[in-house]
């Protein structure tokens, strides 16, 4: 009996894969979450996909797990994945052991956790300079010290997709290449460099106020430089450490346990050409360790969670906001397990998603995240998991893979990406449903590394909203509750070019 309802689930599993694959295609390299807790087949695994006209999540098999925190993955350019890993290991875009991906270190702590480290963003993949056919996967190596897993080394493994038939291959000689040693906080962030090519990958020293940045350049790592910050010393950090979606910010947190004042959210402004931190004022948290942090698509809000709590802090009036309160919801049964608050990701589609630390069966949703205070609209538990399948905590670690050159810095003169760029460009402008009370979701798709600009105009041609598209987004939900009914111009501009449709308002 125990066969036959294995069968039954697996093959309800597979059609589910086929219906979606038939339905929806995602468009771009950070649009693939993938949830799911154990090797065994009896758990059901899932994927939440992000494209340009909203997100799925659905069942599938595939042989990584990520029961630990730690996840990278990266897609084509059409949103097909490519190669994903838990920090213990690499798998192919099948899921399973990539050519010469198994074991990235040789610390017992990692072999012992194939099914995924416990260390929050102690991974990210990026696409190798000036190398179409390169990725580079950047990742910690970690030691029982008889408290914690302090890091005691960021390593790099380079990845050849054009090897074992396109599904990919680890670089024999460049694999678990050690980048530097010292002791680290947990935590790898990267952001790409002001000439559009090269990547900055950043790390905190253990018990200090220091950070280290990687320049990662076309010949692999071209200096590794350290920076005091001037601001509390983080102490066994496992929060995320995480830069804006405009590259221009950076923010992580530090906490001391038996110390009460000492939970900090720490921001900053980055210099994508130098690579030099200027430090905002720390912004005291009165309560709890922070565990999740990410930045709004506009750049100028964080979001900070503890278990319990969810916070919005202001950037540019430095005010700290309590948005949420844990509503007591356990999953997936009412005596287990508390969906608590952990990791936070901002996807492909604007919005922000938060898991818990726990295995549970439900994921939070943020739907307008570039409003201020409850507006932002964030609802708890909002999504379950297909089938039951159980999540805990990881969220990809995915850096703005479409940042392109700043060109206000005269010092560092653009080069190329290696990414193709579009020569005619289309737009693909979309707006959805017809409004009725002033709430709308438009889709479009921006010149390569270019940002935009969305308006509105009324029939007497005067602007009634604004709002700058990033790079990296192709969807933004739009909220204009006070606009009346009547026939408007909705614009987006991007550089020279520019795309209009017409919105007919009806309010009851």
């Amino acid at each position: 009996m125990k066969r036959f309802d294995i069968l039954i689930r697996s093959s309800m599993i597979l059609l589910q894969i086929i219906l979606f694959s038939n339905s929806c295609l995602s468009q771009g390299y950070n649009h693939n979450w993938l949830l799911g807790y154990d090797y065994s087949p009896n758990y059901i695994k899932a994927r939440m996909t992000f494209s340009s006209t909203g997100d799925s999540i659905f069942a599938e098999q595939r042989k990584i797990p990520f029961r630990g925190f730690t996840q990278a993955n990266i897609s084509d350019a059409n949103g097909n994945l490519l190669m994903s890993s838990n920090g213990a290991w690499i798998a192919n875009s099948t899921g399973d052991t990539m050519m010469n991906g198994s074991f990235l270190g040789y610390d017992s702590y990692i072999n012992a956790n194939a099914q995924g480290l416990s260390l929050v963003y102690a991974n990210t993949l990026i696409p190798y300079p000036a190398d179409s056919s390169k990725y580079v996967l950047f990742h910690h190596s970690t030691v029982y010290d008889g408290f914690s897993y302090p890091v005691y080394s960021i390593n790099y493994s380079v990845i050849d997709i054009t090897k074992d038939g396109g599904l990919g291959a680890v670089d024999s000689v460049q694999k678990y290449v050690i980048a530097m040693q010292d002791t680290f906080n947990c935590g790898i962030a990267a952001c790409r460099h002001a000439n559009g090519r090269d990547w900055w990958v950043v790390a905190q020293k253990h018990d200090t106020d220091t950070i280290y940045k990687i320049l990662f350049t076309p010949s692999g790592i071209a200096n590794i430089t350290a920076q005091k910050l001037n601001v509390p010393k983080a102490w066994y950090n496992v929060s995320q450490l995480t830069f804006s979606p405009d590259g221009k910010k950076f923010v992580y947190q530090t906490f001391i346990p038996y110390q009460p004042d000492s939970s900090y959210i720490l921001t900053f402004d980055f210099d994508r050409c130098s690579g030099m931190f200027t430090t905002h004022n720390p912004v005291f948290v009165n309560r709890g360790y922070i565990w999740g942090l990410a930045f709004s698509p506009n750049s100028e809000f964080v979001y900070a969670c503890t278990a319990d709590k969810l916070y919005q802090l202001d950037l540019n009036t430095n005010h700290l906001d309590t948005i949420a309160t844990y509503d007591g919801f356990n999953s997936p049964y009412t005596w287990c397990c508390p969906t608590t608050f952990f990791n936070c990701y901002l996807a492909a589609n604007g919005k922000i998603y938060i898991t818990s630390g726990n295995g549970v069966q439900h994921i939070h949703e943020m739907n307008y995240p570039d409003s201020a205070g409850v507006a932002c609209d964030f609802q708890q538990h909002a999504i379950p998991t297909p089938m039951g399948a159980i999540h805990r905590g990881s969220v990809p670690n995915h850096p703005n893979y479409y940042l392109g050159c700043d060109t206000t810095q005269t010092t560092c003169p653009c080069l190329t990406t290696g990414i193709n760029e579009i020569k005619e460009h289309d737009f693909k402008f979309k707006i959805s449903p017809n409004p009725s009370n002033g709430n709308f979701k438009i889709m479009y798709m921006l010149p390569q590394n270019s940002k935009g600009t969305f308006e509105v105009f009324d029939i007497t041609g005067k602007k009634v909203f604004n709002y700058n598209l990033p790079q990296w987004s192709t969807m933004q939900y739009i909220s204009l509750p006070k606009i009346a009914s009547g026939v408007y111009q909705c614009i987006i501009t991007s550089g020279n070019e520019r795309v209009h449709k017409k919105l007919v308002v009806f309010k009851e």
